[in-house]
């Protein structure tokens, strides 16, 4: 009797982030994994129940591969003021290369239409935002600094714009001293019409 094949989760993984680069989230289905990964469908439903199962496998893994590429940037730093934003602005040099990007674009859409499969980025969200205040000597200029770097890079994941190299260096150098920036003493959101 032959020995049954050892199928790796990361593989079914990474045959579904190629199915939703090439054919978008909405089209991602467990025959589609199967094939792309060269297995058959009860391999897949053995690990993945169901499609949002695997999506919230591949949002999972998205999400601890970024915290990991960013501790890993906040680590090189060693012991620096305001390590954990500044790190995460060096570690958002280079724009997201472009097969991540499709990838990103694609579970975002279905992240919109899903209430469960969000909860997994609120969570991060939260403990990143929660880091950063806590790691700061002026959490409010590097709460702002962590505000402009995420719609920066929330513009670029969504292909919304992207910016010449040089001019994203320097918007990159500007959110960095927003890290610095002093608060103000609560002003008006809008200032009044003049009289």
């Amino acid at each position: 009797m032959g020995r049954r094949r050892t199928i790796d989760q990361g593989e079914i993984l990474n045959a579904a982030e190629r199915v939703v680069a090439r054919d978008g989230a909405a089209r991602l289905t467990l025959d589609a994994v199967a094939i792309e990964a060269g297995i058959s469908k009860a391999s897949v439903l053995y690990d993945y129940k169901s499609k949002q199962a695997l999506v919230a496998a591949l949002v999972e893994r998205s999400v601890a591969a970024d915290n990991a590429f960013n501790r890993a940037t906040i680590d090189s730093l060693g012991s620096v003021a305001n390590a954990t934003i500044r790190g995460r602005i060096l570690a958002a040099s280079e724009p997201l290369p472009e097969a991540f990007r499709s990838v990103a674009l694609n579970l975002c859409a279905a992240l919109a239409q899903d209430a469960e499969l969000r909860q997994t980025i609120q969570h991060n969200q939260s403990a990143v935002i929660a880091d950063i205040m806590t790691s700061s000597s002026n959490p409010r200029g590097a709460l702002l600094a962590y505000l402009a770097l995420e719609g920066l890079k929330l513009l670029e994941s969504l292909d919304y714009h992207s910016w010449p190299k040089a001019e994203r260096g320097r918007i990159l150098r500007e959110i960095n001293s927003l890290v610095d920036l002093q608060p103000v003493a609560d002003p008006p959101l809008l200032a009044p019409a003049p009289g």
